[in-house]
This record gives structure tokens, sequence and C-alpha cells, in this order.
């Protein structure tokens, strides 16, 4: 039996819901990039359009201001990849866009890895910029007439950049004492809201544990041309990061799930990826094994259902 006292001041309790309330915090992680398409003009659309013997508006057309497969920027791209890795990694999702929840044990260590990767991604950055003149004249070249110089700013520099909040998502305590009937009504709503992030949470790491199952069992049984497929080290690894990860964030909402993750553990527990390459008998154990864990996962899949993300009323 559990008791959750609704505002700032909660007693402690054995729900799912409750428990994020009071081991979680919310963050938000923004991006600011330099947008590298642009829509062309009404003319040019008409121009284009005369080619094929189309209505302008009727064609949807844009240009691309700069190579992005070029180094330097696949290099900042890179960043922003590790960027967004880390904060879904380290988090939950929650029924509101933009925001994820994160362990509040978990918060120094994920603003320090930010505060790095805020600095890579400045560096990079930095050495995107010294390409810059070279990337505005290869693409003078490719675009031909519809180059505008007026389309490119004159450095990078200030164009990317990273920032990360962690907004409260808790009714404003003010309110019980401005209004005790919308204060009320606001903590309905968070709480509605935290019971939905129970719900995400357990359909996200469903996802993630068929997928990966998926693949391992994809490689461990089928067949190219007769021969086993080829098998990397990182269809273990990754289930084995999930395992870390499940064990990190897991809100002990869903016994059959926490079942599934231990079934999965239990039996890729001390096997090393090359040993499934080496024994085949091996191989089809765990393969035979890792079909029934899959199985009760797409039932699970197949039943859930849908849902949406839940938006503040304007």
């Amino acid at each position: 039996m559990s008791t959750v006292v609704d505002g700032p001041t909660r007693r402690q309790s054995t729900t799912p819901a409750a428990r994020l309330r009071t081991t979680m915090a919310a963050v938000r992680v923004s991006i600011q990039w330099f947008g590298t398409r642009k829509t062309l003009t009404r003319e040019q659309k008409s121009e284009a359009a005369d080619t094929f013997g189309a209505e302008g508006t009727f064609l949807s057309a844009g240009k691309k201001l700069v190579d992005t497969s070029h180094p330097a920027f696949k290099a900042v791209t890179s960043v922003r990849g590790k960027i967004l890795g880390l904060w879904k990694a380290e988090s939950l999702p929650f029924p509101e866009p933009g925001v994820r929840l994160i362990r509040q044990d978990r918060i120094d260590a994920f603003n320090g890895r930010m505060q790095e990767l805020r600095d890579e991604l400045e560096e990079a950055v930095s050495r995107l910029d010294e390409h810059f003149a070279e990337l505005k004249s290869a693409a003078r070249e490719r675009l031909g007439r519809l180059f505008n110089a007026a389309d490119y700013p004159d450095s990078l520099r200030e164009l990317f950049a990273v920032t990360w909040d962690f907004p409260s998502v808790e009714p404003p305590s003010y309110l019980q004492t401005l209004n005790p009937e919308l204060y009320q009504q606001e903590c309905q709503r968070v709480q509605a809201r935290f019971d939905e992030a129970v719900k995400l949470a357990e359909e996200a790491f469903t996802a993630e544990l068929a997928k990966l199952v998926s693949h391992l069992n994809d490689r461990l049984s089928g067949q190219d041309d007769g021969k086993p497929r080829i098998f990397r080290d990182s269809a273990i690894e990754n289930l084995t990061e999930f395992f870390a990860r499940f064990r990190q964030l897991n809100v002990r909402s869903n016994d059959q799930l926490d079942q599934l993750v231990a079934d999965a553990q239990r039996i890729i527990r001390g096997v090393e990826p090359q040993a499934l390459r080496d024994n085949n008998g091996l191989r089809h154990h765990v393969a035979t094994e890792m079909s029934r864990v899959q199985s009760v996962l797409d039932g699970l899949l197949v039943d859930r259902p849908r849902r949406a993300i839940l938006r503040r009323p304007k």
C-alpha cells in the first residue's frame, strides 16, 4: 500500500510514477544548428518548373548551401550525435516535447560530460570555420546561378551551440495560496504525465530490447549463400550496454519486462563473441533461447497501445 501527496511535499510512495517524481529530474537539451539548405525563390522555382513543363506553385525545391560530407562538417555532426546519444542514454522519455527525465544522482556527471561535449563542439566548429571559405567556393561552382553570397554568414562560430537546463515539471507552489483549485488541477496534470512517463519508459525499453534481440537472432540463425552470417562483437556489446542502462533507469513497473531482461542477460552471460563464431552448438543454443525471448517481446509490441505526447494546454 502506498500514499501519494500531490504538490512539493510528498511522502515516499512505492508506485513507479512516484518513484520517478522523487528520484528523477527533468532535463532539456537544445541544439542550435546552421541551416545547410535553403528554399528556392519563387522565380527560381518557376524557372525550374519550366524545365518540366510544370507550374512553380506545385513544385517544392531547395538548394544545399554547403557540402555536409566534408570531413570538417562531419566532425561537427559527430559531436551533435554524441550529445544526443548521451542525453538519451542517461534519461527516460517524458510526455512533454523536448524534455526527458534523468536520475538526480546522475545530474553532476551528466553536466560535466555535457560541458566537455560543448567544448568539443566549439573546437569542431572552429576547425569547420577555417574551411568555410573553401566550402563557399565549392558551393559557388556547384550551384551556378543559384549561388547567392547573401545566404552565407561571415563566420560559422556563432551558429552552432548546445545548451541544457533542468526545468521544473512540478506545480508551482505559489498557486496553492493564490488559487487552490487551479493548484489541484496542476497536481492532477503532473501526476498524469508521470503515469504516462512510466508507460513510455516501458515501451521504449521493450522496443529497444526487441530490436537488439532480433538483430542477434538474425546474425546467429540466418545464412548468406549457405554460410552463417557475419557476426560482429557489437551484437553482444550493445545488449550488455542495454542491460547496464536498464539497471540504472528501470523504475520496476513491469514484472514481465524485468523477467525478459533477466532471461536475455542470463542467456548471454559469460558468452564471448568469438565463442559464438567458433562453436556451432553454442551458437544454436543461444539462438534458440533468444528466440523464445523474442517471441514474447513481439507479443508485447503488438499489444501495446499507441500513445501520443501530451502537450501543455495554451
